[in-house]
């Protein structure tokens, strides 16, 4: 197995080091490191390293940096019924990756954020009448995969939910590049107005993207977040630990991150 430091190389480096828990597990090690030279200063370091460790891992966690970020609205289903009859709209899924092959089906297949969207999106467009699109090729990062996500998706959309995708956008690498690739494609067939669907936390920096080239083309941008949670703070579950909630935290420290860079 080969390694470079190119972009796609020195991006990986750098998110293994920033995202949780490895900022807050260096923390406890400098409170552990410092306790016989500032018992305080070392078990309050420590103390927080520890808690932060535990609190990454959960819902809770997750509802907290999700609130501090600025949650987008839910689109209501009465706000999807209301595009029915207009015949210049598109429901718009982006990318959050795919399988490069799984085995129980034998070949590529949407991972866990990208299934979540996708289905999403068919719900949207059938319950609108409006036609499905996709953007995502071949991400940054993504150096083992051989094929577009949207050859896989456009598959997946045929096959598991018998609505072929209308527009399939398969050479984006990240989301300023979806923005780029797929608002001209949908703008020369007509549309005007595009329900945009990825995940709640993704979505600010999604909408930022797709605003700078939705105006000059004249095209109207309707949010579409999936992955909200009604409440993940008041059960004794959201404070404890899971899959789920690790998964959450780092969701959204990656797309604070890529706020911020701008990306």
């Amino acid at each position: 197995m080969s390694f470079s430091l190119d972009y796609s190389g020195f991006k990986t480096v750098l998110l293994a080091a920033a995202l949780p828990p490895v900022p807050l597990l260096l923390l406890a090690a400098w409170g552990g490191w410092r306790l016989r030279r500032g018992p305080r200063l070392g078990g309050l370091l420590l103390g927080l390293g520890l808690m932060g460790v535990w609190l990454s891992a959960t819902e809770a966690g997750g509802e907290l940096l999700s609130r501090a970020a600025g949650r987008p609205a839910v689109l209501k289903p009465h706000q999807i019924d209301a595009l029915r009859g207009r015949s210049d709209g598109a429901v718009l899924v982006l990318g959050g990756g795919v399988k490069r092959h799984a085995p129980e089906f034998d070949a590529g297949a949407p991972a866990r954020m990208t299934a979540e969207r996708l289905a999403y999106g068919v719900w949207a467009a059938r319950r609108s009448g409006w036609p499905l699109a996709f953007s995502g090729g071949i991400g940054w990062t993504a150096t083992e995969l051989e094929q577009p996500e949207a050859e896989i998706i456009a598959r997946v959309a045929a096959e598991d939910y018998g609505l072929p995708l209308r527009w399939a956008e398969a050479s984006s690498r990240d989301t300023r590049e979806n923005a780029a690739h797929t608002l001209p494609l949908l703008a020369r067939a007509g549309v005007k107005q595009v329900v945009l669907v990825t995940h709640e936390a993704h979505m600010r920096r999604a909408m930022r993207a797709f605003e700078a080239e939705a105006a000059p083309l004249g095209i109207r941008l309707l949010p579409a977040p999936v992955g909200l949670r009604d409440d993940a703070l008041s059960s004794f579950d959201d404070w404890c630990p899971s899959v789920e909630g690790f998964a959450r935290v780092r969701y959204i420290v990656y797309e604070t991150l890529a706020w911020w860079a701008g990306r």
